[in-house]
């Protein structure tokens, strides 16, 4: 959540990042009555329990008339504080609720507007001209039928759609993008971390993911816990209720979970293969720093993954995503697009955000600088979403017969493998 000084003393750019974001403007002047609201009422239970603290002390002296007077007085303000009291708790409430539901104030650089409207940044590798080459390409899930390493049609009869099962070189695929991806992010001073893939309310909360995500958060009712969709939401309550010294910072996590996700406003999009899944793995950094230190950090981050997606040979765009397409957390986020040859455009692959001081502060997260204690900056990155990877693997380096190349990252952990070859003869088209 966002400072509510800054709420005080410049309403306005709250008013503008939200409006830019496509949301609600009148919870800004909603919020400012709120806490107005419960600003007098503090200072009104304040007074009362001042006067009622002075008669306290007058009362033993007092004889006769004046002293009923007093008892009389002391009963009436018993009963006002415990009225003021209770308006100040209401107040506090609505006032907490409200400033939850606020979204994150973006960075005045990024791009207004929707989906669409984000700005190209830049563009890295080449795209194949399969045509010049001889031959059309195939898509991921004849591939991976071919190389026996995805069935979706058995998932569909275990689960339903959108899963999948990865098979003999499909599973060897994932654990060899994984493995490389924690080997990069500990060469770059991640710390490795395996993390829960269940979270309770406050940790999810948290991290931002009740709000507009919500609809796509499976939530176990009887446990009250919630099946993350990233590690996230699991790094980031890593130091909840805590104060870090100022000296240990930055803090880096690299963490790796299963991740899960509704997809309830996808319906139609991304049917075919495991492009967009319910469960699925990743490797997600996740770094803590000073507030200051955010807009750095968060380039550095986007280096980390270009560096990984420079290494797995796949083209790729960087895109400064548009204010109404940033999560509710989000100041800022850049997202890397492979070029998926089927589909004749670039996707999502991976994604990093700068949330500021948002999350820290609804996690009551402070870093210590000298006698003072303050809220620091939490950012987040996607280094690997391993089925969407898989998928850019398979059809950029794919060869006429249906075999893949492997990038040369990937193959100390496939066994010294340079291609995969299919397990299944190859259809005429």
């Amino acid at each position: 959540m966002i400072d509510l000084r800054l709420l005080r003393e410049d309403p306005d750019r709250v008013r503008a990042s939200q409006r830019a974001r496509g949301e609600d403007v009148g919870l800004v002047d909603s919020l400012l009555s709120a806490d107005e609201r419960r600003r007098s009422s503090g200072v009104r239970f304040d007074e009362l329990r001042a006067e009622q603290k002075q008669l306290g002390k007058l009362i033993p002296k007092a004889q006769g008339d004046e002293k009923q007077e007093l008892l009389k007085r002391t009963g009436e303000l018993a009963a006002a504080v415990k009225a003021a009291d209770a308006e100040q708790s209401d107040a506090a409430a609505q006032t907490q609720d409200l400033l939850r539901r606020l979204g994150n104030l973006v960075h005045p650089d990024v791009p207004v507007g929707g989906e669409e409207d984000f700005a190209l940044l830049e563009t890295h590798g080449t795209i194949r001209d399969f045509e010049a080459e001889g031959f059309a390409p195939k898509d991921h899930l004849e591939l991976g039928h071919l190389l026996g390493a995805i069935d979706v049609e058995r998932a569909a009869k275990v689960s339903g759609s959108r899963f999948y099962y990865l098979s003999g070189i499909g599973a060897l695929l994932e654990l060899a993008l994984v493995n490389a991806a924690i080997a990069q992010a500990t060469a770059a001073g991640f710390t490795p971390m395996l993390t829960p893939a269940l979270v309770r309310p406050q940790a999810m909360d948290g991290t931002g993911f009740l709000g507009q995500a919500g609809q796509d958060v499976y939530h176990l009712k009887d446990d009250d816990l919630y099946l993350v969709g990233t590690s996230e939401v699991a790094l980031a309550g890593y130091h909840m209720d805590e104060i870090i010294e100022a000296d240990r910072l930055p803090l880096r996590y690299a963490g790796f979970s299963p991740c899960f996700r509704r997809e309830a406003g996808s319906h139609g999009k991304d049917t075919r293969g495991i492009f967009r899944v319910h469960q699925f793995d990743k490797v997600e950094m996740f770094t803590y720093v000073a507030p200051e230190d955010s807009e750095a950090e968060h380039r550095r981050l986007l280096e980390w993954e270009k560096q990984w997606l420079t290494s797995l040979g796949l083209p790729f765009r960087v895109i400064d995503v548009a204010t109404g397409d940033l999560g509710s957390s989000a100041a800022r986020k850049f997202d890397c697009e492979a070029w998926i040859p089927t589909q004749g455009k670039y996707r999502e692959l991976t994604s990093t955000s700068d949330c500021t001081e948002f999350q820290a502060r609804r996690l009551s997260i402070r870093m210590r600088d000298g006698k003072k204690t303050r809220p620091l900056a939490t950012l987040n990155g996607t280094l690997c979403a391993v089925p969407r990877t898989i998928v850019a693997l398979l059809e950029n380096h794919q060869q006429a017969d249906g075999s893949v190349r492997v990038p040369e990252v990937l193959r100390p952990y496939l066994g010294g493998r340079e291609v995969l070859e299919p397990v299944a003869p190859a259809t005429a088209k």
